[in-house]
């Protein structure tokens, strides 16, 4: 999905890097600290669907077991030293290959005899921030005409991006994304400037949809399925995205008292660009981001879209995290509120994805899948709550 750092930097790039990157004074990231307890604290563990859990863990086990071993997961201390590598996995794995589908007694035996869980806080809190991500569906063409005149952009040739702790072990967990120009590695374009078409000449346009708007939350979500006008279906994910950093527009229209800051959500900010379709385009370019897609080929259609392990993303049972704390692959049990209904939202969901807007050990997005119920969930979706991450015992 969005979310989103992916695919390995070209030969040069270390060269690059020792030549001409300077990392910039950053405070430091957030310590993660992680408490014990047992599966009787978590709330709402024994009425979970263990079985629906165990079935998205089982889809991370089939990208985990094609990883060489050393495969770095993400995590930091325990989190890393129990689940930071392939191999961490590889046992639990196993053992959930041989249980029967469906059978909640012997999914919750699973979890409960395999994993130890974790109370996850800050030096300060122990208060997680949920938010919620779906996958559009958006009216589309092959070629440009008529209503279609937005592209959708494929990923550019001379984007490169890395992950700067393959380079210095105290930039973990922070990455770059840039192009080459003579010879040296510079930023690449902003979403102003890509849609004044500075990558024009590249002809990168994969889709063309009908609307600015629609395109724009398209990128938020990174992934989508586009409706063409013969009928055909076509899903398309995340390939990359500019390197620079995301701004949520919600607080630049809170910041100019175009709406609230309690009233903030897709829905409002959404209204807020149909009524002023004028202003709408230079909102949207104070968000420098720009995503880039690939098209899924005979992807199916009941599967959510791949995350950022590669595992199909199980709506309701995915999370979106940040992965310099919770190794991706790792259950989470989340203990919030449903968005829609208020009631209790507790459940057992696998570490999956990654988000643009997902920073530090207490902050997730959870995946509520497609459709217009999906969208109404995650675009509300905005509520503490408490986090427990499970580890190989």
């Amino acid at each position: 999905m969005r979310r989103r750092w992916r695919q390995a930097a070209g030969l040069a790039l270390p060269l690059l890097l020792a030549a001409c990157v300077v990392a910039p004074q950053q405070a430091a990231p957030p310590h993660m600290a992680l408490t014990a307890v047992a599966f009787t604290d978590l709330p709402g563990w024994a009425q979970d669907d263990s079985a629906a859990a165990l079935t998205a863990f089982t889809r991370s086990c089939a990208r985990l077991a094609v990883m060489p071993a050393d495969q770095r997961l993400g995590g930091e201390g325990l989190a890393e030293t129990r689940g930071g590598r392939a191999e961490n996995w590889r046992a639990l794995c196993e053992q959930a290959r041989h249980l029967p589908p469906g059978d909640q007694g012997e999914a919750r035996h699973f979890f409960e005899s395999g994993f130890q869980p974790y109370l996850v806080s800050e030096p300060n809190t122990a208060e997680a921030l949920y938010t919620g991500y779906y996958e559009p569906e958006l009216r589309g063409a092959r070629s440009p005409g008529g209503a279609f005149q937005t592209p959708l952009l494929g990923r550019p040739l001379d984007l490169v991006t890395a992950d700067l702790g393959d380079f210095a072990a105290d930039l973990k967990g922070r990455h770059l994304a840039g192009r080459v120009s003579n010879g040296r590695l510079v930023p690449y374009p902003t979403r102003a400037e890509i849609d004044a078409g500075a990558l024009a000449s590249q002809r990168l346009a994969i889709l063309w949809v009908n609307s600015p708007i629609e395109a724009f939350f398209l990128q938020i979500q990174g992934s989508g399925r586009i409706d063409l006008p013969d009928g055909t279906l076509v899903r398309v994910a995340y390939a990359g995205q500019n390197g620079r950093p995301y701004v949520p527009i919600g607080r630049v229209l809170a910041a100019r008292g175009e709406i609230t800051a309690d009233q903030i959500s897709e829905q409002t900010i959404r209204a807020w660009l149909t009524a002023h379709p004028k202003q709408a385009q230079a909102v949207m370019e104070e968000n420098p981001d720009y995503v880039f897609f690939r098209e899924l080929h005979d992807y199916p259609a009941d599967l959510g879209p791949p995350g950022t392990l590669g595992a199909p993303l199980t709506p309701e049972r995915s999370l979106a995290v940040d992965r310099q704390f919770i190794p991706l692959g790792a259950p989470v049990f989340i203990a919030t509120t449903d968005p829609v209904n208020h009631t209790p939202l507790t459940r057992l969901m696998v570490a999956q994805d990654l988000g643009g807007a997902i920073t530090g050990p207490l902050r997730a997005d959870i995946f509520f899948g497609w459709g217009k119920e999906a969208a109404d969930r995650a675009g509300r979706m905005n509520a503490q709550g408490a986090e427990y991450l499970l580890l190989p015992r």
